[in-house]
């Protein structure tokens, strides 16, 4: 008796397993919850175990350049500042997915779409204060990180690209934390497996100049990793504004509704707090190696 019962359990998770990969509907308000949280949990875990996949290829790729030492402090200080951009990025996104997911408990994927438009409009808002930040003060940035002024002079540009293109970070969580509240938890996963693939493939191109491509260096990196990003933002976009999900976001959506963003900021900036407590130790300790 207790074979069978034991097959009959891994055949079931194998089968759970395969249907969370593949990202087929699932109404989550019915039926078990353990394979609720299966089918939730593991694209879940697979998609933020790749966000840490971009700093380890671009600090790969960039240990090969003849003046590596410099660019790599110049990807670890930058990378450590960035923090900062993905503790606003996990802040809007778990208030998305709270929201979002609410909405969809209740039947209302109008209010649904309505929530995850209002939340992009907050992100989009937010992105272009970081981005001028980071694009006028990068040397500064740097400095203030501890950075040395020769890794300035050779760092600045990558710096400037990769807080410049604050928006793909921003929209990548976001949009992410919208498919999750809407219960597509392997969208999400996919759309970041897209990024991932890009960034390792465009890094050495664009680093080292293989092919078609030409030699840029160390900002080559910032280049192939912000295209990556954007490409799985492209990716995202293209299913929830395609209605071949379970949600759909149309432009009148983005029609500014103070109540649901009043909602949605009141739920992200908990949670913001909550991990720039994280980022911020992240930080010091970039700050102190760089500078003994």
């Amino acid at each position: 008796m207790t074979q069978p019962t034991y097959t009959n359990k891994l055949s079931h998770f194998f089968a759970l397993l395969k249907q969370s990969l593949r990202g087929d509907e699932h109404d989550y308000t019915k039926g078990s919850l353990r394979s609720a949280i299966v089918l939730l949990a593991i694209p879940m875990i697979l998609e933020l175990s790749l966000e840490s996949v971009f700093a380890v290829v671009d600090m790969y790729f960039v240990s090969q350049l003849p003046d590596s030492k410099n660019a790599m402090a110049t990807v670890g200080l930058t990378e450590s500042v960035i923090t900062l951009v993905y503790t606003i990025a996990i802040g809007l996104s778990t208030a998305a997915t709270a929201v979002v997911a609410r909405r969809i408990g209740e039947k209302n994927p109008e209010g649904a779409a309505h929530a995850g438009a209002q939340s992009i409009i907050i992100a989009l808002l937010v992105t272009v204060l970081v981005s001028i930040i980071g694009v006028v003060y990068a040397p500064e940035i740097l400095r203030l990180m501890g950075a040395k002024e020769e890794v300035v002079r050779e760092g600045t540009l990558f710096t400037r690209i990769m807080l410049g293109g604050s928006v793909v970070i921003i929209l990548l969580f976001l949009i992410n934390g919208i498919f999750r509240g809407a219960g597509d938890a392997a969208m999400a996963m996919r759309s970041l497996w897209i990024a991932s693939i890009i960034n390792i493939f465009l890094c050495p191109m664009l680093i080292h100049g293989y092919g078609p491509f030409p030699a840029l260096g160390l900002k080559g990196a910032a280049i192939a990793t912000t295209i990556g990003r954007g490409i799985g933002v492209l990716y995202q976009c293209y299913y929830l504004f395609g209605g071949k999900r379970s949600i759909k976001l149309r432009l009148s959506h983005f029609k500014w509704d103070m109540p649901v963003a009043k909602t949605i900021f009141g739920v992200a900036w908990p949670a913001t707090f909550q991990f720039f407590i994280q980022s911020g130790s992240w930080i010091v300790l970039a700050w102190l190696v760089s500078t003994t």
